[in-house]
């Protein structure tokens, strides 16, 4: 009987998640379709009058995008909690746009604002130390399935405790869909919308030893962010490009991402755009987040040297102008559409108007040392335009 190649393994791999996904939505279906029956049975009697059923129909859609939202802060809240039981320590907690950062120079908790498309929050610690290239990981990274699958449970008894409250019990047995849907999603291994979830990351992190370096790395360097430290002048090992067969791991692959975002924040831009390309056309484990990421800084890299408007423009497709406009308002975004209008575009009144929008967020973003790193590289293009920027040897 021949193996399996490569190829068949992957679109398996595929249908195999593609299923899990179609299950999950049927699950939802189910889930929402009891309990949208037992309301309109209980609460909706046939004597009601359009205005109370609009408002009865209206109330259940508030209560699931509530319990949708509940779910997410619990989720959050367990990555905290059980990351306080394995020895990290509190960085910042996010939940849409609103993020609550410790400051590294004063130790108070500030509110800033910062949206990263395809996320519904997140929670960042500072790691304990490395003893022989480990630490306790499962725990953390498992901390918001937990969270969910025990708030389920509570929900269940309180929405037979409510029975008699009925508007109440169809928000408990919400909050139990939704906290179970949130707990598979992400438990179960999984790579949705070209980002790995939690399920995913320990898993990868008990195939590969690297890879709970590289989370310690991200963490520390997080860590460091937040105390006004740019990349370039954090510990130069803590960043290296892995060897091809390791980039395959995404939680490794997130090394190399770090180590171009260095080049960058350097201003090394030629080796930047060389490695940047290489890990591009490379089939590696970076996820579409990353990916997007670091197309804009490659056609950053591109228009500051100078190159040609077809090897701009290969990079700038449809695709990336949608991942650009969905992350309109992330400082790195922003940055390459400036050098974009101004050396691309050459319209200098659009260009103006995105550096509006720059210092407009620059106001509420959490780092301050990345506004720093940003504003130089938004000076730099600026100088490009007029002749006094960034040259090719």
């Amino acid at each position: 009987m021949k193996k399996a190649g490569k190829g068949q393994k992957s679109k398996r791999k595929k249908w195999v998640q593609y299923g899990m996904v179609m299950a999950l939505v049927a699950i939802i279906g189910i889930g929402l379709g009891v309990i949208l029956a037992a309301y309109v049975d209980t609460v909706i009697t046939p004597e009601a009058s359009v205005g109370e059923y609009i408002f009865m129909i209206a109330l259940l859609i508030v209560g699931m995008y509530l319990a949708m939202c509940l779910q997410f802060v619990i989720h959050e809240a367990g990555h905290l909690v059980c990351g306080l039981l394995s020895g990290y320590h509190f960085s910042s907690f996010r939940v849409g746009s609103i993020m609550w950062l410790k400051d590294g120079e004063t130790g108070n908790i500030v509110r800033k604002k910062m949206s990263i498309a395809g996320t519904g929050g997140q929670c960042l610690m500072s790691p304990p130390d490395l003893v022989d290239g480990r630490m306790p990981v499962t725990l953390y990274n498992l901390g918001g399935v937990l969270a969910n699958v025990l708030s389920a449970v509570v929900f269940v008894f309180l929405g037979k405790a409510t029975a008699g409250i009925p508007v109440v019990s169809v928000l408990c047995k919400l909050m139990v869909v939704f906290g179970l849907v949130t707990a598979i999603t992400n438990g179960i291994p999984l790579r949705l919308n070209g980002m790995d979830n939690d399920g995913r990351n320990v898993l990868f992190m008990r195939q590969e030893p690297e890879a709970i370096r590289s989370l310690w790395v991200q963490l520390k360097a997080s860590e460091q962010v937040a105390r006004g430290v740019r990349l370039k002048d954090m510990p130069s090992e803590w960043f290296y490009m892995p060897d091809a067969g390791s980039m395959k791991n995404s939680m490794v692959a997130v090394m190399g991402v770090f180590y171009c975002n260095r080049l960058i924040d350097e201003q090394r831009f030629d080796e930047a755009d060389e490695q940047m390309e290489r890990l591009l056309r490379q089939k590696n484990g970076i996820n579409g987040l990353h990916r997007g990421l670091m197309i804009c800084d490659l056609v950053y890299c591109k228009l500051v040297r100078g190159d040609s408007v077809q090897k701009i423009d290969g990079w700038m497709n449809d695709q990336q102008k949608q991942f650009m406009k969905s992350m309109k308002t992330f400082p790195s975004v922003l940055r390459t559409d400036y050098a974009y209008a101004l050396l691309r575009e050459k319209d200098e009144d659009k260009a103006a108007k995105i550096l509006e929008k720059f210092d407009q967020v620059a106001k509420t973003y959490p780092y301050p040392s990345d506004i720093e790193s940003e504003r130089e590289l938004l000076m730099l293009a600026a100088e490009s335009n007029s002749g006094y920027g960034y040259c090719v040897e």
